[in-house]
């Protein structure tokens, strides 16, 4: 943690952790109220009976390891993306709601990110997604993404305390859960071990490729307007211009962009025969967006659904 907050957060004064009771949670929260002035939030999404018990059980543990404070957040979970999508987005937005301007260290472990990286493969969801999670993604800080699993449960124990073990992690139905019993202690098995680590040390890799990238997409997107020229687009390295595209369609409006939608995008440029408009997800209602090439530019539109 020493190291952590010295690399990313230098000025730091107190922070939020989110607390699920979990044994990677409160490990984090145990070495964070230790350091600076914690207060742990709880999100309490209402899914398991007996919600509200683990939640006070949380709180009263999070008072024990010297949190400043502690408070439950109950949500209502929706429906979009399937039920780890929406809990997700449901648990993100309460800890936005509550951190205040505090920064908010969330208990992501090394095991968890080996789990992304696979996770991204299998969608083929492009390098972003291998890439993985961010140690330092403001306002959310992950310091113990080098940590393996087993070191959380062991500092659980050595401080006496009795974790949460939460049943949907054993719930086959969910992707992550066979990724984590079935599919990595396979890959383990086969390839020798050290699969976890090897799956980590990519993600980090791909991500300093990914950065220096988005910099270069950043730069050119700075001096576009509202249209992007199509012979500039064409004149750019076929991963700087898709990152080009990628930004410029957030910027006007789109959201949930696929890999598959910006590669359409793209062929506008790089494939142009006369193609109508391509349609990208965004958070509009009634209305679906469009990105489209006219008079050799790149630009968007939206039409009734």
């Amino acid at each position: 943690m020493a190291g952590f907050a010295a690399d990313c957060l230098p000025g730091a004064t107190s922070w939020c952790v989110a607390l699920s009771g979990g044994p990677d949670s409160l490990a984090l929260a145990a070495a964070a109220a230790a350091r600076l002035p914690t207060t742990a939030l709880i999100v309490d999404h209402g899914l398991q009976p007996g919600s509200e018990r683990v939640a006070e059980i949380a709180r009263r543990q999070a008072h024990d390891l010297g949190c400043v404070d502690a408070q439950v957040l109950r949500v209502r979970v929706g429906t979009d993306g399937g039920p780890e999508a929406a809990a997700r987005a449901a648990r993100y937005a309460a800890l936005d709601r509550a951190r205040g301007q505090a920064p908010v260290l969330l208990a992501h472990t090394l095991d968890d990110q080996a789990e992304t990286v696979l996770l991204g493969l299998g969608r083929g969801s492009g390098t972003r997604s291998i890439a993985g999670m961010r140690a330092c993604d403001p306002p959310w800080f992950r310091p113990l993404l080098g940590v393996r699993r087993g070191v959380t449960h062991a500092a659980c124990a050595e401080l006496g305390l009795t974790p949460w073990d939460d049943p949907h992690n054993h719930d086959s139905r969910f992707t992550r859960v066979r990724l984590r019993s079935e599919v990595l202690p396979l890959l383990e098995d086969v390839l020798g071990g050290g699969v976890a680590e090897a799956l980590a040390r990519t993600a980090a890799a791909l991500r300093e490729d990914t950065d220096a990238l988005d910099a270069l997409a950043e730069a050119a997107l700075e001096s576009s307007e509202d249209t992007l020229a199509v012979a500039s687009l064409a004149a750019l390295p076929a991963a700087v211009r898709r990152r080009v595209i990628r930004g410029w369609l957030l910027r006007g409006g789109a959201a949930n962009l696929t890999d598959k939608q910006i590669r359409a995008v793209d062929a506008l440029v790089t494939a142009w025969h006369g193609q109508g408009g391509v349609a990208v997800g965004s958070d509009l209602r009634q209305q679906r967006l469009f990105a489209a090439r006219r008079d050799g530019r790149l630009t968007m539109y939206s039409q009734p659904v």
